[in-house]
């Protein structure tokens, strides 16, 4: 008999991005409208992750729209959320950003970190060049002392 534990297991996404609060993300969800089906973007800050990694994982983000905010919270694992990007990643000190709904101007700016080395992917490094010593052709200079001169 299979418990609930092991239905939702069979659910679970792997290859979701891992998503932080502060990340601003894209979120491609499948909308159906009658019997149509469409993929409708929704891009803006992730305010909140809640329930980490498990089938009911959700995060929130916020987007702000004719001076409206927006938010809207989307679960990780539905079959309607098509993927999910990660466009950029800001520094933050905190899990839930939820002091960004009233905050406006300076306050509202959070710190952008290079996204190549906080999503973990590996810059490649430049072959360095090796060192090339010069031959010493010349005989080294030797120091006359006072007595010698």
């Amino acid at each position: 008999m299979k418990t609930i534990k092991d239905f939702l297991q069979n659910r679970i996404k792997s290859n979701l991005p891992d998503v932080k609060a502060g990340d601003t993300v894209r979120v491609h969800e499948r909308i159906k409208e009658g019997k149509k089906e469409r993929v409708q973007v929704f891009e803006g800050l992730v305010l909140a992750r809640k329930r980490g990694s498990e089938a009911g994982a959700t995060i929130t983000v916020r987007k702000v729209v004719d001076n409206v905010g927006v938010e809207k919270t989307f679960p990780l694992h539905s079959p309607t959320i098509e993927k999910i990007e990660i466009k950029s990643r800001s520094k933050v000190r905190r899990a839930k950003l939820y002091f960004l709904r009233e905050a406006k101007g300076k306050r509202a700016k959070l710190k952008r970190e290079e996204l190549r080395a906080s999503i973990g992917e590996v810059k490649e490094e430049e072959p360095v060049a090796e060192e090339i010593t010069p031959e010493v052709t010349e005989e080294p200079a030797t120091q006359e002392t006072a007595e010698e001169k």
